[in-house]
């Protein structure tokens, strides 16, 4: 099992590195880690475009897209890893407040962490109003969204509403990775849809 485990690690980990993504020019210098801008990498997004299809797996390892979604409304929130303290206040935030006042948005959360690691740390803080998916496969979300941290392998925050169409009808890149997201913005836009 731990062999095979390994072997799947490499194996996406070569991948990735075989399949770079480019700069997202679009989105330069918007985000910090103190005061020193980071890259992203990947195709950026905008707004009242059609949302990429993506993949990411779930706590089982299933292969989740976004057309899984199909006709829904849906919030994506995207945070670096679930294990640190501004992850898991903006993951929180969502699971205890916006989703029980907003019970017919479909509300996602997106890191790079392993599948289990997402599952503990649900487990432990009792987020169960939310749907917690994993990029660490094949990064297909952050490559298609312009969201990957270079050298990092991580994605940065953020937060985007789709609406029942998957245009992208909100769009927010947290300007810094200590910072939480702006929540009053994303619930007037919540109101909105």
């Amino acid at each position: 099992m731990l062999r095979n485990l390994l072997f799947l690690t490499l194996l996406s980990v070569s991948f990735f590195t075989l399949s770079t993504p480019s700069i997202n020019a679009l989105d330069a210098k918007r985000v910090t880690v103190g005061n020193k801008p980071i890259v992203l990498l990947g195709n950026p997004v905008t707004l009242g475009q059609q949302a990429p299809n993506f993949k990411v797996v779930d706590d089982k390892f299933t292969p989740i897209e976004l057309i899984n979604f199909a006709g829904k409304n849906l919030l994506i929130s995207v945070v670096p890893s679930l294990d640190t303290g501004i992850c898991s206040l903006q993951t929180k935030f969502f699971n205890e407040k916006l989703a029980i006042e907003h019970p017919n948005l479909v509300m996602i959360t997106i890191s790079a962490d392993l599948p289990f690691a997402q599952k503990r740390f649900c487990t432990a803080e009792s987020i169960d109003q939310i749907i917690t998916l994993s990029d660490s496969v094949w990064h297909d979300f952050g490559k298609k969204y312009g969201l990957m941290i270079q050298d990092m392998g991580l994605l940065t925050r953020a937060v985007f509403l789709l609406n029942n169409k998957h245009e992208i009808v909100y769009k927010q890149l947290v300007p810094s990775l200590s910072q939480e997201p702006d929540y009053i913005s994303v619930s007037a836009a919540i109101k909105k849809l």
